[in-house]
């Protein structure tokens, strides 16, 4: 099979006149899987479908392979597209088998290769037990592994996935967003997932795009996303963190209600040039120290097995979050002292989030 690179270049798509995808460029690299990530209602289920041929494109185009499939000029056929799709909601037939739901788009082989696809399929994905069973005694994350092996079975050029664990319950998102990662890579298959839920796109994609109002905003590794966001859009949705103010005193030095940051001491990092700067603190910023004369009031507390989260609110009423080993059990409503320990910091000239 040829692995197909997917490429975007500056897509535009409108529904019933209002702009929905603005004007939006990314390659996917062949055999990679790819993410985007956003909010629900900012477009990025609009352009997955018209990657698929459900949506046409008002400017831009789609191509696949080296070939044009969708711009504003024409469109190539779904079924000629060999794109495999998954949906939130698993679309199995109810009356057919597990083993009959993913052999729905074979019939062009023979019938020992039709089963070899099937039988290989339900081992990668783990449910070559249920063959002869039907979806509705299935579980919801069964049913979906069933979904993702229909898709897969004619080996598309590229697999797209809109939102498939969102039914599911939050451990088990993540860990069969890891295993379907593992299922696709044995496979080679170029993938993009469609995603509200961060640490699902973390734990599957290579690439991850960030999308608002119809926009990309930053297309990169989940590393870069979290530790070098683009702007404080980005900042203010990837992982968790507060933003806190800053003023510079000095060329290494900003001034915060926490305290003196010396910048020197950051590797890489080099201030934004002027005064009033928004600074970024992750929870792995914040310590606790009994010691520190700094002291924050736990407004709530969230137990995460070898660690607290604790939400802190300072003196002036900023709320910021700190990760303490879990033996420093505090309660809420308790005064508690903190520093700063910043390996790593992420700022932006002072400006509203948008």
């Amino acid at each position: 099979m040829t692995l197909a690179t997917l490429q975007l270049d500056k897509v535009s798509v409108h529904l019933g006149g209002q702009l929905i995808v603005d004007a939006v460029s990314f390659d996917v690299p062949a055999g990679h899987i790819a993410c985007l990530l956003g909010a629900s209602g900012c477009g990025k289920t609009t352009l997955l479908r018209a990657i698929a041929g459900f949506e046409p494109v008002s400017s831009g185009r789609v191509v696949l392979g080296g070939t044009e499939v969708s711009s504003s000029t024409g469109m190539l056929a779904i079924e000629k597209r060999r794109i495999g799709m998954v949906f939130q909601d698993h679309s199995l037939f109810p009356h057919l088998s597990v083993a009959e739901n993913i052999g729905f788009g074979l019939d062009s082989l023979s019938k020992t290769a039709r089963e070899t696809r099937i039988e290989e399929l339900a081992s990668l994905l783990e449910i070559d037990n249920f063959l002869d069973t039907y979806p509705h005694r299935m579980s919801g994350g069964q049913q979906q592994r069933v979904a993702i092996a229909r898709a897969m079975a004619p080996r598309p050029d590229v697999l797209l996935l809109d939102e498939p664990f969102s039914s599911l319950d939050v451990e088990l998102r993540e860990t069969l967003a890891r295993e379907i990662r593992h299922v696709l890579k044995s496979e080679g298959i170029t993938a993009i997932l469609v995603s509200h839920n961060q640490f699902e796109a973390f734990a599957m994609a290579d690439e991850i795009g960030v999308i608002k109002n119809g926009r990309l905003l930053q297309w990169d590794t989940a590393f870069n996303l979290y530790h070098k966001p683009a702007s404080l859009a980005v900042a203010d949705f990837i992982g968790e963190g507060v933003l806190i103010e800053g003023h510079r005193t000095a060329e290494h030095e900003v001034e915060t209600e926490l305290g003196i940051i010396d910048t020197r001491q950051i590797q890489g990092f080099n201030l934004p040039d002027c005064e009033d700067i928004s600074l970024l603190l992750r929870p792995d910023d914040v310590f606790h120290d009994d010691e520190s004369p700094i002291k924050a009031q736990i407004i709530e507390k969230a137990f995460r097995g070898a660690v607290f989260l604790y939400t802190l609110e300072l003196a002036s009423g900023k709320r910021v979050l700190s990760l303490a080993p879990s033996h420093h059990n505090h309660e809420v409503g308790e005064a508690m002292g903190i520093r700063l320990d910043v390996e790593h910091l992420v700022a932006f000239p002072k400006l509203p989030v948008v």
